[in-house]
C-alpha cells in the first residue's frame, strides 16, 4: 500500500460504518489496521464487534498514554487515542465533538514496518475526514 497517512472517516449509522469498513480494506488497508471508535467504550465494543474493525489499544496508544488515560475524562482519553494514530491535535479536538453528537468514527493507519511507524507517527501524517 503506497498511503502513509492516517485516513479519518465520520459515520452516522452502523451499516454506513461496515461499508467504510469494507471499503478502507478493498483499498488495501490491513483490517488489523482499520478502527472504530464511539463516545463509550461499550458503543465502540459493539460497533468493532458488529464491523469487525479493531478498537485502538493499548498497542496503538503505548504504554504511558494507555495508564494516563485512567486518570483522564472520556474527552480527553479518546482524543489520546485519536492523536496516537497520527491525527494533529486540532482535528482530534473537531472529532470529539462529533462523537459527542453520536457519530462514529473509523480511523485506518497503512501498515508500515516498525522502524517507518515510529516517523509516521512523528510527522503526523493525517487525511481529513470524508464527512
Amino acid at each position: 500500500m503506497s498511503t502513509s497517512y492516517t485516513r479519518v472517516s465520520v459515520t452516522s449509522s452502523l451499516e454506513d460504518t461496515q461499508n467504510k469498513v469494507h471499503q478502507l480494506h478493498n483499498e488495501g488497508f490491513k483490517k488489523d489496521h482499520i478502527y472504530v471508535l464511539t463516545h463509550s467504550a461499550e458503543g465502540t465494543d459493539y460497533v468493532a464487534e458488529f464491523t469487525g474493525a479493531e478498537q485502538i489499544s493499548m498497542a496503538e496508544e503505548g504504554l504511558f498514554t494507555a495508564i494516563a488515560n485512567l486518570f483522564r475524562s472520556r474527552g480527553e482519553e479518546l482524543k489520546a487515542k485519536i492523536m496516537a494514530l497520527g491525527v494533529p491535535e486540532a482535528e482530534a479536538d473537531r472529532l470529539i465533538t462529533e462523537l459527542e453528537w453520536g457519530k462514529i468514527l473509523v480511523l485506518a493507519t497503512p501498515a508500515l514496518e516498525e522502524d517507518e511507524t515510529l516517523l509516521m507517527y512523528q510527522s503526523n501524517g493525517y487525511q481529513p475526514p470524508f464527512l
